[in-house]
């Protein structure tokens, strides 16, 4: 008996051998193709005009593709039906299709964001309910933003598609929103010439288009001076915060007056 389960285990050892060596090499070989393609697609997307955001997503996508066509390659060199193969995967990914609902919706935002781009890598945005920040990267599922301060937001993208997208800096010059309260008393055509100076005096505001400065409310306390002085989007907050600075300091060298929220009370005797 044992005699010849010796030789059934050699039969089948020989039998199989060659299939099984076969089939060691075709992955070796194959995972090895697939780095060589992959990293092709990925020299060809850079070479390409392709938005550097989608780059490492179809070189993925391609990666994972020939995986799969290769272990179902492997699987028919042992006999097994590769139509029953493709038949567990599609009832597989149904099953988690059914499981990860939420998860293919932040897929899907993420393709629709790819294809329709309402911003890309490195454009200052705000999106996801309100979180501000330049984008650092898109990925399936989720957008990743680097706020000034330094923080990483991870915004899933189907609450990004949800929600109303601001691209500040995409448009490639951007205009800069400043608002400047001087006293009632206060000379206007004054705090306005000092505003034009120190916005000519900045490095980053562009001479085109031409900044101007106007009055835009009579408020409680103060009388609102609105500009927008335009610069690179890569400029935006050195802009801002210049102007910020800068004309409180002339504000103050030449007498003008930010006033205090302030109610006028007036007594009947």
């Amino acid at each position: 008996m044992e005699i010849f389960d010796l030789e059934v285990l050699r039969r089948n050892l020989t039998e199989w051998a060659p299939t099984v060596v076969g089939a060691i090499l075709t992955l070796i070989i194959g995972f090895w193709l697939i780095g060589w393609i992959t990293g092709l697609v990925k020299k060809a997307l850079k070479r390409s005009q392709i938005d550097q955001t989608i780059r490492p997503f179809l070189s993925s996508l391609v990666s994972v593709g020939l995986k799969v066509l290769l272990l179902i390659t492997v699987a028919g060199m042992f006999g097994i039906e590769t139509t029953s193969i493709i038949a567990m995967f599609g009832a597989l990914a149904f099953a988690v299709g059914l499981a990860l609902q939420g998860s293919l919706g932040h897929f899907a935002s993420g393709v629709l964001i790819l294809v329709f781009k309402p911003y890309k890598v490195g454009d200052l945005v705000k999106i996801g309910g309100g979180e501000t920040g330049s984008v650092e990267e898109i990925q399936v599922f989720h957008t990743i933003l680097k706020t000034l301060d330094n923080k990483k937001i991870i915004i899933p993208n189907g609450v990004v598609t949800d929600n109303v997208i601001t691209n500040i800096s995409g448009q490639g010059i951007i205009g800069v929103e400043l608002t400047f309260g001087i006293g009632y008393g206060d000379d206007i055509d004054k705090a306005r010439d000092i505003i034009l100076r120190v916005g000519k005096e900045c490095p980053t505001i562009l001479d085109e288009p031409a900044q101007a400065v106007v009055v835009a409310e009579l408020a409680d306390s103060s009388v609102n001076l609105a500009t927008r002085p335009f610069c690179d989007s890569s400029d935006y907050w050195a802009t801002y915060f210049y102007m910020q600075e800068n004309v409180k300091k002339a504000f103050d060298a030449e007498g003008v007056s930010i006033p205090f929220p302030q109610v006028d009370v007036h007594m009947d005797q």
